[in-house]
């Protein structure tokens, strides 16, 4: 069990200077069955890390977690609990979710208002462990929270008191609430029906249905609507505040219990969920999701590294199998995105697509720790398509958001296709992804795709129309054409992998040309990628730091991205030399190496929302996650290990010990997959960079369907003694130069073995040493 207090905010920075030159290695590993009590769910919860520290099981539906005012859900600052609801998003910079917040009060109702009933709190009395979330709240209640896949169960402790309630909130929510109905069934039920929306720009609605049953009769109960209570009053709907109260005398019997059901399809869907949890008491619950995240850990056991380290390592790993969601109900039935009841088959439905964050780093690891769920997940994705007629950028539950830019779905259908997980899929993926590359989804629907793809297919780039206004709910691309020409041409090179392997080659081809797109945002005069405006006219000011056109950064942020030609990139701005020095200077290389610590936090990290006018790497966000694996590429390997050793430092073991929001996993999974000392450097293709682990030995276990050994090990003896350069790499017993391994290598070895040093060495400096470039 994990206690959080203040007193941790100090001691995670001075683990974080510690980690540069690390203790002796400890390399007894936990103890089996002990993986959970090193995760800290309060990671992240401080400096908009946005994380929750509530109750979740991996993958599913329900994350019931307290609200303390955080427009995101929690944040560790603040004192004050508004209740505890059913939806939370790991790490997403805009609300969401929310619904249904319940909070257990004593004495008389006479507040409606979440702001106004919310309760005050200490650190001192909170607890917080994967499956489980306990609180001591000052009004004399002690909650605690658990989880199944589709419930969140309760346990509320009350004083010796007649009047001890529980306040089910209906009307308030993270997001816009539209509308919701209240209703009391018997003398332990409760059933809510919720629309909301909201997420950043979008307005398009959901619809959340739960069905809470308490483990013993409440004695008195009564609605709310706005202000005005009714007491004995058993419904309650509409647009504004709804809620309801059911109290519980407690003089002698001071626990009450309730398990909470979500459905996105309907209010039956909710009384299966409830009845298919199978949950029990609070205890098997509790013990239930404990096991399912000692399961999902223990496919990871590391030797080697600081407390600190592993429990920053292990709380990454827990946060990365937090999303996307179960969306379908117990019996199969989910709500597509034609907004009609289908049911699965053959696969499991999931939900909530943060694509233009996940495609980098998390739908990764997923493909390489839970392939079978990747592939549902994936599966789900096409049934987007099919149902709802155009494949997503960023969906919550049922619907189309628009949030964020590019081409996000193209990388991440394609990596599950390199990885394996489309078999008898293939086509399918294929035809989507070719409409979605060639087309523009029509303006009666709710999707903007490639919204800029007219220009960018006529002229070879998406133009830059500041101020445009938006044609559909979310983000557009014509506000950031310098950005998207580049995550367009990222992936048409992708598909142009994937055409050729299915044997599409007049399309390989049309996909690999226009893969070189990225040239065409290339302004000699000062070096960088720029914006072009409609006319073709080079936008914005010419100080790359400066840049106009590029979403969430800067042209020294996006220079990188050209993961599928970096030798050509390196070609354009001057050669190998001149791009170490370009990366030198974007990584403030000097002044990292004389004291890493005060670069990474001074010089590179600004805030959280620092996205514009800067010249440095920016670890807190996506543009820049592949950024230092760049060095792969200009025969300089080592400088890889120095920058993404230091960015390792930024997650420590405490409220602030992650950097920027975990948008679903992603930057969690950014922290094990380069802790690992494997690193997808193509997203979309099946392409792993290496630079060295932080551990001495990394066991994974994995699927024997997708990796015939079912193990991959890594090792790197000595590297927790502060020696982290890579002297030279055995795979499978043999001697590897390159600085990148596929994904089918990897499975035919099952064995990483770094051989580490004091110095740099020569390893991985030859021509042919460098990650492909994708034709």
């Amino acid at each position: 069990m994990r206690w959080t207090r203040c007193p941790r905010l100090a001691v995670g920075v001075v683990a974080a200077s510690a980690l540069w030159f690390p203790p002796p290695a400890q390399a007894a590993p936990p103890p089996d069955g002990g993986l959970t009590d090193l995760v800290n769910p309060f990671i992240g919860t401080q400096n908009e890390g946005n994380t929750f520290p509530g109750a979740s099981v991996p993958f599913g539906m329900v994350q019931l977690s307290p609200d303390t005012g955080h427009r995101t859900g929690y944040d560790y600052t603040g004192n004050r609990i508004r209740g505890f609801s059913l939806v939370h998003l790991s790490g997403v910079g805009c609300a969401i979710g929310g619904d249904l917040p319940v909070l257990p009060t004593t004495g008389d109702v006479t507040e409606t208002d979440y702001a106004k009933y919310a309760t005050t709190f200490s650190h001192a009395h909170e607890q917080a462990s994967p499956g489980y979330y306990r609180v001591g709240l000052d009004n004399g209640v002690r909650a605690e929270l658990t989880a199944t896949e589709r419930t969140g169960v309760q346990r509320y402790t009350f004083p010796a008191t007649g009047k001890a309630n529980v306040l089910l909130n209906a009307g308030q929510s993270l997001h816009r609430n539209v509308s919701s109905t209240v209703e009391i069934l018997d003398d332990r039920t409760v059933r809510t029906t919720i629309t909301g929306s909201g997420f950043c720009r979008s307005t398009r609605p959901y619809t959340v249905h739960t069905l809470t049953r308490f483990d013993r009769p409440f004695t008195a109960h009564g609605t709310w609507y706005q202000d005005s209570l009714t007491p004995g009053a058993r419904r309650s709907s509409g647009p504004g505040r709804n809620g309801a109260y059911v109290t519980f005398d407690t003089t002698k019997d001071r626990t009450v219990e309730a398990t909470t059901a979500l459905s996105y399809v309907d209010a039956r869907g909710a009384e299966v969920n409830l009845a298919a949890a199978h949950a029990g008491s609070f205890a098997q619950a509790r013990e239930a999701a404990r096991r399912a995240w000692e399961d999902r850990l223990g496919t990871v056991r590391v030797q080697g590294g600081s407390a600190t380290r592993r429990a920053a390592f292990y709380s990454s790993l827990y946060r990365s199998f937090l999303a996307p969601n179960i969306g379908s109900d117990a019996d199969g039935r989910y709500t597509g995105w034609d907004q009609r009841i289908h049911r699965e088959s053959g696969f499991r439905y999931y939900q909530n697509w943060s694509l233009w964050d996940t495609y980098r780093t998390q739908s990764q690891l997923l493909s390489l720790l839970a392939p079978r769920e990747a592939r549902d997940m994936a599966i789900s994705v096409l049934k987007v398509n099919k149902e709802g007629g155009w494949l997503p950028k960023w969906g919550y539950g049922p619907v189309e958001t628009n949030i964020m830019s590019g081409d996000p779905v193209t990388p991440y259908l394609t990596n599950a296709y390199q990885q394996g997980l489309l078999k008898g899929y293939e086509e399918r993926a294929y035809r989507a992804l070719k409409k979605n590359a060639d087309g523009v989804p029509p303006a009666d629907t709710m999707y903007t795709g490639r919204e800029a793809n007219r220009e960018y297919l006529a002229h070879g780039f998406a133009p830059y129309v500041k101020g445009r206004p938006y044609a559909k709910t979310g983000d557009s691309d014509y506000h950031h054409g310098g950005s998207v020409t580049l995550e367009y041409a990222l992936s048409d090179a992708m598909l142009a992998q994937m055409a050729r392997g299915l044997g599409h080659q007049a399309d390989a081809a049309r996909y690999a040309a226009r893969s070189r797109n990225y040239r065409n945002v290339f302004d000699p005069s000062t070096g960088f990628f720029r914006a072009r405006d409609t006319s073709g006219a080079f936008a914005g000011p010419a100080d790359p730091a400066r840049s106009e056109g590029f979403h969430e950064g800067t042209a020294w942020q996006y220079q990188w991205l050209v993961p599928q030609d970096l030798r050509g990139m390196i070609g354009l701005i001057g050669g190998e030399k001149a791009a170490g020095d370009r990366l030198d200077a974007f990584f403030a290389y000097d002044r990292l190496m004389k004291d890493p610590v005060k670069t990474t936090r001074e010089v590179w990290v600004h805030g959280p929302y620092a996205y514009y006018n800067a010249d440095k790497y920016n670890p807190q966000n996506e543009p820049d996650l592949i950024a230092p694996y760049t060095y792969l590429s200009t025969g300089q390997p080592w400088k890889t290990t120095d920058v993404v050793h230091a960015a390792l430092t930024l997650f420590t073991d405490g409220p602030t010990g992650m950097t920027g929001n975990d948008d679903l996993g992603t930057m969690s999974a950014w922290h094990v997959l380069s802790s690992i000392g494997i690193f997808p450097v193509q997203p979309g293709y099946r392409t792993w960079g290496l630079t060295t682990p932080v551990f001495e030995r990394v066991d994974l276990t994995l699927d024997k369907a997708y990796y015939p050994g079912g193990r991959l090990t890594v090792t790197a003896p000595g590297t927790s003694d502060g020696r982290r350069y890579i002297q030279g790499v055995h795979i499978g017993g043999r001697s590897y130069e390159r600085t990148f391994v596929t994904t089918d290598t990897l499975r035919r070895s099952g064995r990483v073995d770094f051989t580490v040093g004091a110095r740099p060495s020569g390893w991985g400096t030859a021509p042919d040493a460098a990650p492909p470039v994708l034709r």
